[in-house]
């Protein structure tokens, strides 16, 4: 198993997807939600990082959290300011910015290669192509009991800094 990231079909496979094994796809996941926790200062980048977050694989299933670029929960309105934080994301997790946090050392060339990959996925992607309601319909979630699925506050682990999500902290699920 494993999973992919891809461009949305409207893009006609101008960029391959990036296949990555459940191993892979972990590291990726924790280096872009350290980055942009360590970034996030608008309620709609915290967003961004919890929704990635969410990719947390000890928590919904390994081989489970594949995604195509328009899945991520954009916005019409502020696209272009998400846009280039998720890039900024990116750019820090390549410049291993807090990698320090996670308790192995990745394969800086395999996940380098993901990450470059990725980027260019992200700069290909186009407003038109946001369909909102993937945002409406995360936001909205709520857990069975009722509470919301973005935790309440944007609370973060006290151990890794990063933001938790209804699943707890990333980094910490991983053990």
């Amino acid at each position: 198993m494993g999973n992919a990231v891809s461009l949305p079909n409207v893009y006609n496979k101008v960029e391959e997807s990036i296949h990555m094994s459940n191993g892979l796809t972990a590291v990726f996941i924790e280096v872009l939600v350290i980055s942009g926790s360590m970034l996030a200062t608008t309620v709609r980048e915290k967003e961004l990082v919890i929704w990635f977050a969410e990719k947390d694989q000890s928590s919904v299933g390994i081989g489970t959290v594949g995604f195509d670029i328009d899945d991520i929960p954009w916005t019409i309105d502020d696209f272009q300011n998400e846009k280039q934080f998720i890039l900024g994301m990116i750019s820090n997790a390549l410049n291993e910015i807090g990698w320090e946090k996670l308790d192995y050392t990745p394969n800086k060339d395999i996940v380098t290669s993901c990450l470059n990959q990725f980027t260019q996925m992200i700069k290909m992607f186009e407003q038109q192509h946001v369909d909102i309601d993937n945002y409406i319909e995360w936001r909205d979630c709520e857990l069975l009991d009722g509470e919301p699925g973005i935790p309440i506050g944007y609370p973060k682990c006290q151990k890794h800094d990063i933001y938790l999500t209804c699943f707890g902290c990333l980094l910490c699920n991983d053990h």
